[in-house]
């Protein structure tokens, strides 16, 4: 049975996916699945992430990498989900033609959202273009301050986009740029604390949604 794709896309820059698709790998590879990272952002932040873990030989079995320019996306994809239960694709910070080959392919699209009005006014786009495609979409909010007016100001908007939004949230912490920048998710940090339980219970709501449908 081919393995389940899902998408991570955002308009504007900065919102996230990265850190995302990196740290979901890393819960989803330590629950026993086997994932693909496909990286199709010419800036290639997941690529170094993941070029940074191997020569630290931090990865273990059950984790591949690889890049496709838009057109290739589906080929890739297609690929690599007969190899591996979850792939997951980082795409560039655009909402146009070129994503969507991405979200063409994916069981389940997640979309980071920054505590920022600007993050959410640039959800707008990825939005309408994965309705286009009936693809079902996951709204994720991501560097929030819990208990700020902004973060529930932030929060009551995002659930009225008119798409799911996910209960488990990621907090604005310094624990997902260090983990970042050393190849390795925050579980692997040697003192990931509650940012590894925010990631644990994202990865099981994604696996919920994905199983559910």
């Amino acid at each position: 049975m081919a393995g389940t794709i899902i998408t991570i896309a955002q308009q504007k820059g900065g919102s996230g996916k990265t850190t995302l698709a990196a740290n979901l790998a890393v819960a989803f590879a330590r629950q026993g699945l086997s994932v693909a990272l496909l990286d199709t952002d010419p800036q290639g932040s997941l690529g170094r992430w993941f070029m940074t873990r191997h020569e630290a030989r931090t990865d273990g079995p059950g984790m591949e990498f690889s890049t496709a320019s838009a057109w290739g996306v589906g080929y890739e994809t297609e690929k690599l989900a007969r190899a591996h239960d979850i792939v997951l694709i980082d795409t560039p910070p655009k909402a146009d033609s070129d994503l969507r080959p991405a979200l063409r392919a994916a069981a389940l699209v997640l979309v980071p959202v920054a505590a920022s009005h600007v993050d959410l006014w640039a959800t707008e786009g990825v939005l309408d273009l994965a309705r286009r495609e009936d693809r079902q979409v996951l709204v994720v909010l991501n560097r929030m301050r819990a208990g700020t007016r902004l973060a529930t100001e932030i929060g009551e908007t995002a659930a009225g986009l008119g798409s799911d939004l996910a209960a488990a949230q990621l907090a604005n912490r310094v624990a997902y740029a260090e983990a970042l920048g050393q190849g390795r998710g925050v579980h692997e940090l040697p003192r990931h604390g509650p940012a590894s339980t925010e990631i644990d219970a994202l990865a099981a709501e994604v696996l919920n949604t994905v199983r559910r449908d």
